[in-house]
């Protein structure tokens, strides 16, 4: 069920609006408020999918109410505004209002432009978590997360050192492959590898000790020898 919040000083008009978005049998869970301040409360209290707000309300008008929105959500916005505010459109447009619904209202209008941005949230969620899971990179339960830089392994977070990190996701992104120390090196450090070989062990005998339950035998960081290192590769 999608939730709405409504939001207008005219107490006629958000009653009106309710009935409109209740046609058609759609199962919408509304919430009123009726000014900006009020509209904030509830956006704070509750997962909203969509607001329907006026612009001219006392105490907080809509496009303040936008701004502070904007300031924490991408939330779907359709404000509501008199054929003469040309100028808040303008502005409001500019803060990341979604749409605009012009007064008097027409029923079918209203439900068909609150549909579409329903839907075109629900698009954007889906991008969204597209994007979270490109970002992912997993060998069995070691999970690295590389917007937020961060590592778990079985689901517990792993603190490493920006090199560790990227030491890590060389094998994690490459699971099952060799790499030399003077591989790793040049991958990581990104300059000339000669003479770096205890730079890389001592690293790597950090990550162990930060990944691998037992760091002597270890599991998923393994040595190949006579070649270098590779992160076993796991289901």
């Amino acid at each position: 069920m999608y939730r709405i919040l409504i939001c207008d000083d005219e107490k006629d008009i958000v009653r009106a609006l309710r009935i409109y978005l209740h046609a058609d049998n759609k199962d919408y869970d509304i919430l009123e408020a009726y000014n900006g301040k009020e509209a904030l409360e509830l956006l704070k209290q509750n997962d909203i999918d969509l607001v329907l707000m006026d612009v001219m309300m006392p105490e907080m008008d809509g496009i303040e109410t936008l701004c502070e929105i904007r300031k924490t959500s991408e939330v779907p916005v359709i404000l509501l505004t008199a054929q003469s505010e040309a100028e808040d459109k303008r502005l409001a447009f500019q803060l990341g209002v979604d749409d605009y619904i012009t007064k008097p209202f027409n029923k079918i209008e209203v439900a068909a432009r609150v549909e579409y941005q329903l839907k075109r949230g629900l698009w954007r969620s889906e991008r969204q978590s597209q994007q979270k899971k490109a970002n992912l990179l997993q060998n069995g339960p070691i999970v690295i997360d590389d917007e937020e830089k961060r590592v778990t392994v079985d689901g517990k977070p792993v603190n490493l050192t920006p090199t560790e990190f990227s030491i890590l996701k060389l094998f994690v992104g490459n699971a099952g492959t060799v790499f030399s120390l003077k591989e790793i090196y040049k991958r990581v450090w990104n300059s000339d590898p000669l003479g770096a070989e205890n730079t890389v062990l001592v690293h790597i005998r950090h990550i162990r000790e930060k990944i691998e339950i037992y760091p002597a035998q270890p599991r998923y960081l393994i040595s190949v020898f006579g070649y270098g290192y590779k992160m076993e590769k796991m289901d």
